[in-house]
């Protein structure tokens, strides 16, 4: 590093050195050592003016060519989103292919449930595989929406230390006033809304960036919340850390492609982009760093209950009781919101959805659940060739439709519920 000698100079009489050594510079630079130091530039690898710039700037430019930011953007990062509304089944996915992954990114928010069959839990903050991998680092991306009481309690689930998770510092805080603003009488309601408040804190962050709030109480980050502050750090310098050593990254999407903001059935959306593009954005990922993107699709495809947007051609758990030979008990049991707590809303497969889906977000691969609601025989399937003969074809149909391969088929809720498929691990 190196500066002009009239900046050198005066920087050393600007910290008052005068007054400790009791010389000038100039006297301090007839030293052999101090002397010396101004031929290192003949000698260096490289040279580097370190007085128009701070020093972080100063760092990117001295560690060029050492590898410790590669120039190169290796294909690293597998994106895991859902191809309908939501409540596919990513957290049994994610949960079985996380041991692949040194890192685990989660975005979105605590209104969408994902939920895990070993070791069972109902991840809404952290991401599905935190258990079922218990060396991953864990990245709570700066697009999120953190429920302070909600994630605090995941990361006492799970044993997590600041070692270990990351929450960046822009995540936004959801306070009690989105919650309330969310749940008042004719509001979110009437669009199938959880109301959890994450629509409500990114309104706030969106339109309180001025020192008198538009909306609400004044914004809170992560980086402001005294709970959050022992877990919180750039995520993007542990990413970029991620690059640098070759790991493997995984980033966890929410709800589904048919809820997002810009490309859902407007209004019956949600208050982010779900899409693989949109995921990307929140957790600070180039898409040259994408390796696979994986949509899931299940067989018949849910929406929340009550008023919560169009399908394609709404049936009943009567119906696929009828067809799976499920029990139909079993079938409505199971079929509630993880977060709302509602019945759940049901259709037939739209073949368009999955077209469209495939395309908005660039699927590589399709992971298929609820199999077993094709069949209930393919609950007993442990290799592909032991599915039921209709599973095979409708799995050929959604390969041509989709134009991506079905690697990975969920027959049951269970920890080796998956058939595994994938040429990629």
């Amino acid at each position: 590093m190196t500066a002009p000698y009239d900046v050198i100079k005066k920087q050393y009489d600007d910290r008052g050195s005068v007054a400790d050594t009791g010389m000038e510079y100039d006297q301090v630079k007839a030293d052999s050592t101090e002397s010396g130091v101004w031929l290192l530039d003949r000698v260096a690898d490289r040279v580097v003016e370190n007085w128009r710039c701070k020093p972080p700037s100063l760092l990117a430019r001295a560690v060029v060519g050492m590898g410790l930011f590669p120039a190169v953007a290796e294909p690293l990062v597998d994106v895991i989103i859902s191809g309908q509304y939501g409540s596919e089944g990513k957290g049994h996915v994610c949960a079985h292919i996380a041991k692949g992954y040194g890192v685990l990114v989660r975005v979105g928010g605590p209104n969408a449930g994902h939920q895990v069959a070993f070791p069972p839990y109902n991840y809404r903050q952290l991401p599905s595989g935190t258990r079922s991998n218990d060396t991953a680092k864990i990245l709570i991306a700066a697009g999120s929406t953190i429920l302070p009481e909600r994630i605090l309690k995941e990361i006492k689930d799970c044993g997590l230390t600041p070692e270990r998770l990351v929450i960046d510092e822009q995540a936004m805080v959801i306070e009690d006033w989105d919650r309330q603003f969310e749940g008042q009488e004719g509001g979110l309601g009437s669009i199938g809304s959880t109301k959890q408040g994450a629509g409500a804190a990114l309104a706030r962050k969106i339109l309180n960036r001025s020192d008198k709030p538009m909306l609400g109480p004044s914004v809170r980050l992560a980086k402001h919340h005294p709970d959050l502050i022992p877990y919180v750090k750039p995520v993007q310098r542990e990413l970029e850390t991620a690059y640098a050593n070759g790991t493997r990254i995984m980033i966890e999407g929410t709800q589904g492609t048919g809820l997002s903001l810009h490309h859902g059935s407007y209004p019956h959306v949600t208050a982010r982009e779900t899409t693989a593009s949109g995921c990307l954005a929140d957790a600070g990922v180039a898409p040259t760093r994408v390796r696979r993107i994986v949509m899931v699709a299940r067989r018949y495809p849910i929406r929340v209950g009550g008023a919560s947007g169009p399908m394609d051609i709404v049936i009943d758990f009567d119906k696929i009781a009828e067809r799976s030979g499920i029990p139909a008990a079993e079938l409505k049991e199971k079929e509630i919101g993880s977060v709302s707590g509602n019945p759940r809303r049901v259709a037939e497969f739209d073949w368009e959805q999955l077209r469209r889906s495939a395309v908005l977000n660039g699927a590589t691969d399709i992971a298929l659940s609820f199999s077993d609601y094709i069949n209930v025989e393919n609950r007993l399937a442990r290799r592909f060739d032991q599915l039921t003969d209709e599973t095979k074809l409708f799995i050929a149909e959604v390969e041509r439709v989709a134009n991506a391969p079905v690697s990975l088929i969920s027959t049951r809720f269970e920890r080796f519920g998956v058939i595994d498929r994938r040429n990629w691990r």
